[in-house]
């Protein structure tokens, strides 16, 4: 009798394996035929079966279950965030299926990055971190991280960003990668190519010239930049200090760290290390553009927006066709009109209002004048930059030019039915 129990058992615990087998294979088939509810329907049969499964079935379980979901909902962070979970949990049951999933885990990745940038440029950066992150634990690929730090210092999640730069100093990520460039001959500009045979095809097409390979610049340094100012802002000046003092010993030349320690510096009241540290910056490289750029920047983020115009000018001088300088001047120009439009909208009746108010006007019309010139050469350089365009025809707007304002707006319809 007992071996007949048994023998039972063993059938029972067969037909299971079986049933489980037989959903998942449904499941399979249901997903290249792209039925993908289907598929989950059937994935949803065999689940609570899983638990007798030997690992190899539980991988194949979760590795469909991975790609229904992200078939079934490319768009939709909760399904592509379960999605990733389903193809970590099948990768750890079994690494082997690396190789199986590597199609639907680059087609996740770029989702995930794609709605990234779509919620960054709307200003949803809770959303932009959350999907950078998800992408991370898909790719373990650092750089995903590492912009998902950035989006989470945007939207002022500063715990988060400060755990995801951690984790970057933990893994000893810089980084620095390797670019092969060559020289735009008909603009004198260097451009990057996506790898060596790009840039190759591109030179002997005659377009290009000068082709050599480049070290990207390290991120290091802006790492540590960041979380020092975050430490600054949360009011936790001694971890601040600590991190800069560790970050300028390991690196005492690098000149992010020399300008995130002059910005330390600079919130610590402490001006003449400020300065001193400027001055060294500028030094090390006075005939650098970027250098200048930069440095303009740091200065606008501070809030010294007149030093950071003195910085960009000074950037404009080296290098003419620099059109960020361009816009990032007409931008701190721009943001002086804030006061004179409070201080407008807060007078009154009287006599002595209504002259204040035509002089504050005509100072605003002034400053409008003035990043005119920017804009217009920003504007030569890239004439499809819809921001310029649109800011220059609200300009004109406001000064009352209206053949200028129809020629921007005419400008403004037509690049945005390309784009």
């Amino acid at each position: 009798m007992k071996t007949r129990i048994l023998i039972t058992g063993l059938a029972f615990v067969s037909a299971i394996s079986f049933g489980q087998k037989k959903e998942i294979k449904k499941a399979e088939k249901a997903i290249k035929s792209n039925e993908y509810s289907e598929a989950l329907n059937y994935l949803n049969e065999a689940e609570p079966m899983l638990g007798s499964a030997d690992n190899e079935m539980k991988a194949q379980f979760y590795a469909a279950r991975g790609q229904a979901l992200l078939g079934s909902g490319s768009n939709d962070f909760s399904k592509q965030k379960r999605a990733a979970e389903a193809f970590g949990e099948a990768l750890k049951l079994d690494p082997n299926m690396q190789t199986q999933l590597a199609e639907p885990l680059q087609n996740l990745r770029a989702s995930l990055i794609n709605g990234a940038v779509k919620d960054q440029n709307a200003g949803e950066y809770k959303m932009a971190t959350d999907k950078l992150y998800t992408s991370y634990l898909v790719s373990n690929d650092p750089s995903d991280l590492y912009f998902a730090a950035s989006n989470a210092v945007n939207g002022k999640d500063y715990a988060s960003a400060l755990k995801y730069y951690q984790m970057l100093l933990d893994t000893g990520y810089t980084g620095e990668t390797e670019e092969f460039v060559a020289t735009r001959k008909e603009t004198g500009e260097v451009e990057a190519f996506d790898n060596e045979n790009l840039r190759n095809i591109a030179v002997k097409s005659g377009e290009f010239i000068k082709p050599e390979e480049r070290v990207t610049e390290s991120r290091k340094g802006e790492i540590l930049r960041n979380m020092t100012l975050i430490y600054l802002e949360e009011g936790d000046t001694e971890k601040a200090t600590a991190l800069m003092k560790a970050a300028r010993e390991e690196n005492p030349d690098d000149i992010f760290l020399m300008r995130a320690d002059a910005d330390m510096s600079y919130k610590m009241g402490d001006v003449a290390r400020y300065n001193e540290l400027m001055n060294k910056i500028v030094a090390s490289d006075p005939e650098n553009p970027e250098i200048y750029f930069n440095l303009g920047v740091g200065s606008g983020e501070i809030g010294k927006n007149d030093k950071a115009i003195e910085y960009y000018e000074k950037a404009l001088e080296l290098k003419p066709d620099y059109e960020a300088a361009l816009i990032n001047i007409a931008v701190l120009k721009l943001a002086a009109e804030d006061k004179l439009v409070e201080e407008m909208n807060s007078l009154g009746n009287s006599r002595a209002d209504n002259q204040r108010y035509d002089a504050l006007k005509e100072e605003r019309k002034q400053i409008y004048r003035d990043v005119l010139p920017y804009l217009n050469k920003a504007l030569e350089l890239n004439p499809n930059n819809p921001e310029v365009v649109r800011t220059m025809m609200n300009i004109y707007g406001q000064l009352a030019d209206d053949a200028k304002y129809k020629e921007m707006k005419a400008k403004l319809e037509a690049l945005e039915k390309q784009g």
